[in-house]
C-alpha cells in the first residue's frame, strides 16, 4: 500500500510561498480515506505524513492537511506536529455537537484549524471559536457575497484564504479586499502578454546557454564566460558545494568546479542559473516548480533509459514556465532560445514522450490521479515507482532552491 502527494502552495500578499496544501489519496480510488481508523488507514496516514518527512514534501514551510469526519473524530492529527500543521477540516463534515467538541480538542492540543471550502452558510459559524484560517472558494461564491462577509471575519481575527485564484487580475482583487493568503495557479500564467528585452548583463547567460545547447561543449569557452563574471563563478561554487551535489569534497576554484560537474552536469547547472536570473522579478515558487519538474522529468526519462545530451527531460521540465517567468506566449520565446528542436515542440503542445513526462508532472501537482493512472500506463512505468520519483524531485528542488537563491525563508505556523 502507498500514497499519492500533491501539494498546492499557498502565496501571501507579497507571492511568498506561506505553506502548502498537501493532498493525500488512496490509490485507485482517488479519495481521502473517510472510514473508521482502521489498520489501512492508520497505514496510509503514517506512512504518507511520517515515512516520507512532511518537512521534506512542505520545504520546512507549514503544512495544510484535509482531514475528514472519522480521522477528526479519532484525533488522528494528533500524530502530527501541532507546529507545523494546520488541520483541514472539510466541507463534507457534520456541523453536529460531535465534531465541534473535536475541533475544540484538537485546538487545545496546540493545533490551527481551517475551514475548507467556506461557503457562508451560518451553519459553519459553531465551529468559529475555534477556527484560526478560513479558506473561501472564489468560484462558489459570487465577489458581491464574499465583500460582504469579510469583515465579519475580521473582527473575529480569522485569517483568509482566497482559493481558486487563476488570474493576476483575481489575485488583485482579493488583495485588495484583504484576503491574507491565496492559492491557484496564476501565479504560474503570464500576467500579461508583453515584450520584455533582456538587460545587457544577462548576455553571459545567454552565452552559456548558447554552449551548453551544443554537443560539441567546449569548457574553455565556458570557463572564460564564468571567469569574467564574478557573480556566476560565485553562483557556480555555492550550487556544487550544496551537499546534494557534493558530499565529499570542498570545490573552491572555477576550474576544479567546471570538471568535477562534468558535462551533463554542468549543462544542467547553467539552465538552472539562467531561469532564475531571468524570472527574478517573480514569485520564488515558479523557479522552485520548474525545479521539480525539470528533475522529475529527468528521472522519468533515466527510467526510460533515453541517451539525451543536452539533457532533454530535465530542460523542458525547467523551460515549462517560461512564459509566465517572461510574460510571453510560449510560442513566441522558444524561437529565441538556443534550445533543442524535440525541447520546443513539447513545450508548445507537440505530443509526444517529452510532452507525456511533462503531463506526469502536472497530474502529480493538480492531484489528477486519472490521468496518472493512464500516462502510467501509456509510458509501461508503474505508479509506485513514479511516485517515488516525483517525492525525490521534491527533495531535490529543495535543495537546489537554495542553492540558487540566496533568500529562502523558512515559514511556520503563525500565532
Amino acid at each position: 500500500m502507498f500514497a499519492y502527494i500533491a501539494r498546492h502552495p499557498i502565496l501571501d500578499s507579497d507571492r511568498n510561498v506561506y505553506a502548502y496544501e498537501l493532498l493525500f489519496r488512496d490509490g485507485r480510488k482517488n479519495c481521502f480515506p473517510d472510514i473508521r481508523p482502521d489498520e489501512a488507514t492508520s497505514k496510509i496516514l503514517t506512512g504518507s505524513h511520517l515515512t516520507l518527512g512532511l518537512e521534506d514534501i512542505a520545504c520546512h514551510k507549514t503544512s495544510f492537511i484535509n482531514f475528514h469526519k472519522e480521522t477528526l473524530l479519532h484525533g488522528f492529527p494528533s500524530m502530527l506536529d501541532p507546529e507545523s500543521v494546520v488541520v483541514e477540516i472539510v466541507e463534507t463534515v457534520p456541523t453536529d455537537s460531535s465534531m465541534v467538541a473535536a475541533c475544540k480538542q484538537i485546538k487545545d492540543m496546540g493545533y490551527k484549524l481551517a475551514l475548507d471550502d467556506h461557503n457562508f452558510d451560518p451553519k459553519w459559524d459553531v465551529f468559529l471559536p475555534y477556527v484560526d484560517i478560513i479558506k473561501v472558494d472564489t468560484l462558489r461564491s459570487d465577489y458581491e457575497t464574499i465583500a460582504r462577509n469579510i469583515e465579519k471575519f475580521k473582527q473575529a481575527k480569522v485569517q483568509l484564504v482566497a482559493e481558486k485564484v487563476e488570474t493576476y487580475e483575481d489575485f488583485n482583487r482579493f488583495r485588495d479586499l484583504g484576503f491574507d493568503y491565496f492559492q491557484g495557479f496564476f501565479f504560474a500564467k503570464p500576467e500579461v502578454i508583453r515584450q520584455r528585452n533582456l538587460p545587457t548583463s544577462k548576455l553571459a547567460l545567454l552565452e552559456l546557454l548558447q554552449e551548453s545547447s551544443s554537443r560539441d561543449f567546449n569548457f574553455e569557452r565556458v570557463n572564460a564566460i564564468f571567469e569574467r563574471d564574478v557573480g556566476l563563478s560565485y553562483m557556480l561554487l555555492r550550487f556544487i558545494n550544496n551537499p546534494t551535489i557534493n558530499k565529499r569534497y570542498k570545490i573552491s576554484s572555477l576550474r576544479h568546479a567546471l570538471n568535477y560537474l562534468g558535462e551533463i552536469e554542468l549543462k544542467k547547472f547553467i539552465s538552472i542559473l539562467a531561469l532564475a536570473n531571468m524570472g527574478e522579478e517573480k514569485p520564488m515558487e515558479l523557479l522552485h516548480l520548474s525545479l521539480v519538474r525539470a528533475k522529475f522529468c529527468e528521472l522519468v526519462s533515466q527510467a526510460k533509459k533515453d541517451q539525451d545530451n543536452p539533457p532533454k527531460g530535465f530542460l523542458v521540465g525547467l523551460f515549462s514556465l517560461l512564459d509566465a517567468l517572461l510574460d510571453q506566449s510560449m510560442d513566441n520565446l522558444v524561437q529565441k532560445l538556443p534550445i533543442d528542436e524535440e525541447i520546443k515542440l513539447a513545450l508548445c503542445g507537440q505530443e509526444g514522450r517529452l510532452r507525456n513526462y511533462l503531463s506526469l508532472a502536472r497530474a502529480f501537482e493538480s492531484a489528477n490521479w486519472l490521468a496518472l493512472i493512464k500516462l502510467s500506463g501509456e509510458l509501461d512505468l508503474s505508479q509506485k515507482m513514479l511516485h517515488g520519483l516525483f517525492n525525490q524531485a521534491i527533495v531535490w528542488g529543495n535543495e537546489i532552491r537554495q542553492s540558487v537563491s540566496p533568500h529562502f525563508p523558512k515559514s511556520q505556523v503563525r500565532t
